[in-house]
């Protein structure tokens, strides 16, 4: 009988798939060290007759504050196995965030890693006197805090004396398993409460959908705390028997490749591009025979691919071609990721197109899926059967997605959450009386089934002149250019489009050596006139690929990225649109002839 809580699926995934690397991370002497299925068992046993005694039973709450490793893992399922649930907190957000989201759940028990976090819980500390315990994965300078190790002692005496495993706590599929606060891109962030029987039903759903096998290995990196690496690179991978290794940081992600060797990554569409344009970068640095060989083997990989998505047979001399371009080009490629990499998985945010059938023809394949954390959080998915790059693929099995008259993807199924935490009226706002979510989102379903995304439907601008404009698309079309590294395009009530552009200062600099570019730092750099001819030039090029209301006409170069410390992008490294256009509302007003928009 099929798993139906995540206790149960953790059991059996022990009982039936056991493996020595069940996880892995780095040790002291930066070697990746494996903790096998057997120990990882006893540990959580253990820690859970300790969070028994702390009060962690079923309907308590637990916190996890906390970047990707084995102890948060641990902490999880321990916490789950008690019938309690946990509510994962992004390491990256500001005190006040942190401070809102756990005031708003009240959890007793909070879990935290190091001591940088621990002086953010210090700045905050008088403002939750409801949390009656803190367990720390490392020692740090926080009063009246116990160190995880020390739990995990009192959890091996109590299971020495009682000389046997707690007992199976009473978990039913709809019992509440987690709070996922949204990365609040739009106002404060809402607790989404997800059950036992969302997550497990989103995870017998997706291992239908991918040849997983207990030979594989998978590289964690992208936030625990966010809901796509909570199924798929966490629950999926304990179901299908998968050993997990912890990255070191997200810094060290390509060193982490190198050393972990992994068959399966998870991530977001920010890694991928950042991939390409270091490889489209480095190619178009090198001598000219060598850029010359590297966009020959381009174009061969993409026609090949294309074919076989097509399913058109490949001339002999075509598959010739390819296999010389796969030698002396993409088998390269595949190295950097360790040369056993099977296949990616991208969620988060729409993929550009460009960048997927690259990879797609250098072997390494994208499976694109779609979903939101009201879902637990996939939908829909591209698999190697059933695959439609520029598409985020079929829906999974028992979901149903439709489009609403106005757009909008509604979707049914068993991974629908229970509703938002403490907010009942935002609840009603997405989920109607039918059981219909209301993502949110905008898109078409094509004859064959496939879901197409076109935007967030409160991110379309629409303009003086009262066209409907998805950004999305058209951001796309510049993620790809090597020269630029993040940009949002703005035009909500203004006469025409026009876009903020963070450069991608690698390729950048290079730029101007070659043209002799005089500049002393970066900023100087961003504001030259011929860099910004430059890039009107890219824009240029651009836009005559668009329909005229589309073309984005002005362009401002920022001096430095979006970031997460800045709060202008989320935990997944989506940008928050809206603080970035008041933050910069000076320089967009300026782009338009001055406040009222108007030239």
């Amino acid at each position: 009988m099929a798993p139906q809580t995540i206790p149960e699926l953790w059991a059996t995934a022990v009982r039936e798939r056991p493996r020595p690397d069940c996880f892995a991370s780095k040790d002291r002497q930066g070697r990746y060290a494996p903790l096998s299925s057997a120990d990882a068992w006893e540990q959580v046993q253990a820690l859970r007759l300790a969070l028994a005694e702390a009060g962690i039973v079923p309907g308590a709450r637990a916190a996890i504050l906390s970047e990707n490793r084995v102890e948060w893992a641990l902490a999880d399922l321990a916490v789950l196995g008690n019938g309690g649930a946990d509510v994962p907190i992004y390491p990256t957000l500001l005190p006040e965030t942190i401070a809102f989201i756990l005031k708003d759940c009240r959890p007793t028990v909070l879990f935290l890693s190091t001591p940088a976090l621990a002086e953010k819980i210090a700045a905050i500390r008088d403002e939750l006197p409801f949390i009656e315990h803190i367990y720390c994965f490392e020692p740090v300078p926080l009063r009246g805090t116990v160190t995880f190790a020390e739990l995990l002692e009192r959890g091996r005496r109590l299971r020495q004396e009682r000389g046997a495993d707690p007992e199976p706590a009473a978990v039913a599929p709809q019992d509440l398993a987690s709070i996922i606060y949204t990365s609040g891109t739009t106002g404060r962030p809402k607790g989404v409460m997800l059950s036992h029987g969302n997550f497990v039903s989103n995870v017998l759903a997706a291992a239908g959908c991918a040849p997983l096998s207990t030979t594989d290995r998978c590289l964690s990196f992208l936030p625990l705390s966010h809901v796509l690496e909570r199924m798929a690179g966490f629950y999926l991978m304990l179901h299908a028997g998968i050993g997990i290794a912890y990255a070191e940081a997200v810094d060290t992600v390509p060193q982490d490749m190198l050393a972990v060797r992994p068959t399966i990554v998870v991530s977001v569409p920010r890694l991928y591009e950042k991939i390409y344009a270091r490889i489209l970068g480095t190619a178009l640095a090198g001598p000219k025979l060598r850029k010359h060989i590297f966009f020959w083997a381009k174009r061969q990989g993409e026609r090949y691919g294309q074919h076989k998505l097509d399913n058109r047979p490949i001339h002999w001399w075509a598959r010739t071609k390819f296999h010389v371009a796969d030698r002396i080009v993409f088998s390269k490629v595949r190295e950097r990721t360790g040369g056993r990499l099977r296949f990616f998985v991208s969620g988060g945010a729409p993929l550009a197109l460009e960048i997927n059938k690259f990879f797609y023809a250098a072997g390494m394949v994208i499976l694109e899926g779609y979903g939101l954390t009201e879902s637990s959080p996939v939908l829909s998915v591209n698999t190697f059967e059933r695959m439609r790059l520029g598409s985020v693929g079929q829906p999974m099995a028992d979901t149903e997605i439709r489009i609403a008259e106005d757009g909008e993807i509604l979707a049914r199924g068993p991974q629908i959450m229970m509703g938002y935490y403490n907010r009942p009226d935002a609840t009603r706002e997405v989920l109607d009386a039918e059981g219909w979510l209301h993502t949110g989102d905008i898109g078409h379903i094509d004859a064959d089934g496939f879901v197409y995304i076109t935007d967030r439907k409160k991110d379309l601008i629409v303009t003086a002149g009262g066209k409907n404009i998805a950004p999305q698309p058209i951001e796309s079309e510049f993620k790809h250019n090597r020269y630029i590294s993040q940009i949002v395009v703005i035009g909500d009530r203004r006469p025409y489009l026009a876009c903020l552009l963070v450069p991608n200062f690698e390729n950048l600099v290079k730029y101007a050596n070659r043209r002799k570019i005089g500049f002393t730092d970066l900023s100087g750099l961003a504001k030259h006139p011929d860099i910004i001819a430059m890039y009107e030039r890219q824009l240029e090029r651009v836009n005559r690929t668009l329909p005229p209301f589309s073309q984005v006409r002005r362009c401002a170069v920022l001096e430095h990225d979006f970031t997460l410390e800045s709060d202008e992008l989320t935990p997944t490294m989506k940008v928050k649109r809206r603080v970035v256009q008041k933050k910069y509302s000076e320089l967009i007003d300026a782009l338009y002839g001055g406040p009222e928009g108007q030239q």
